[in-house]
């Protein structure tokens, strides 16, 4: 079951969320047909996106992460709800490059790094709070390092990782995204840093362990306490209520076009493939009559 954490050090000045993301990136693989580094970097977002998502404070708020560096896969999208649930999508999903010269997979390169992160909070206000920032690497977890210092001015560590079994499906996936509160001194920053280079490869941990074991690592030394353990999944909010609502704001011109066609319309849920179809005669019953406008 994937799961995230939350934890703070013994003396409040840093706090962390892990996730154990296993299962939400198989579940996005499957649906979309990831090639292996279009799940890499997709996933890598989703956990990242649902560690973000978890942080919102209101209940109804929703956060969005756009990717775009300009490289083949084209846009990468992902929306959290405010308890960690997410979903997502990539533009070109059979995307397919040769490995890095350490056999990794070049999710930099299918990413690009000329582009933007956007980060969108829906707070329920009239406007969305949004930030971003260029790219750095196309590897995300740098990418989410760098837009928290440049566009949030918090001090903040992001590590990400992805494995893809022979069999083309998600063994494990997961991260972190650990911070210093205001009032940390600059030092913790270094003790931080050491820890992350000596717990090795993320994937590993996650293969053999869990969200807990990152915590562990990553605040090796500062005494951590887990504040809060839950679940999260791949979760997309689409209903044929919601489709219906979108169809009927194209337009009265719009809409009379696709009813004349005497055609059912497809709508595709870009995030999970549901497919929601409807009649010509559905079609009408959208267009407001003449005596709706004289009330």
């Amino acid at each position: 079951m994937d799961e995230i954490i939350r934890a703070v050090t013994g003396d409040g000045l840093i706090k962390i969320s892990a996730i154990s993301g296993r299962d939400i990136v198989e579940r996005a693989r499957q649906i979309h047909g990831l090639s292996p580094v279009a799940a890499a970097a997709l996933g890598r977002t989703l956990c990242a996106t649902s560690i973000l998502g978890d942080m919102l404070k209101e209940d109804d708020a929703t956060l969005t992460v756009r990717i775009n560096g300009g490289g083949p896969l084209g846009s990468l999208i992902a929306v959290s709800d405010s308890g960690g649930n997410v979903r997502g999508y990539v533009q070109n999903p059979y995307v397919d490059l040769p490995l890095k010269e350490n056999g990794k997979l070049d999710v930099g390169g299918a990413v690009g790094s000329d582009g933007t992160l956007t980060v969108s909070r829906d707070l329920g206000l009239k406007e969305p709070y949004i930030g971003s920032t260029a790219l750095v690497s196309g590897e995300i977890a740098e990418d989410f390092t760098y837009f928290f210092a440049e566009s949030e001015q918090v001090g903040t560590a992001c590590g990400l990782g992805v494995l893809v079994g022979t069999d083309l499906s998600i063994v494990c996936a997961g991260g972190f995204v650990v911070q210093l509160m205001p009032g940390a001194p600059d030092s913790l920053i270094d003790v931080i840093e050491t820890n992350i280079r000596k717990m090795g490869q993320i994937t590993d941990i996650l293969q053999y362990g869990g969200a807990q074991d990152l915590i562990r690592l990553v605040l090796d030394g500062l005494s951590p306490e887990i504040l809060m353990c839950k679940p999260v999944c791949y979760r997309c909010g689409c209903s044929r209520e919601r489709v219906s609502r979108a169809i009927a704001s194209i337009g009265n011109e719009a809409l009379e076009e696709l009813a004349e066609s005497e055609e059912n319309a497809e709508v595709r849920c870009q995030f999970c493939n549901e497919v929601y179809t409807f009649t010509p005669d559905e079609i009408r019953g959208f267009i407001p009559s003449p005596y709706e406008h004289e009330r």
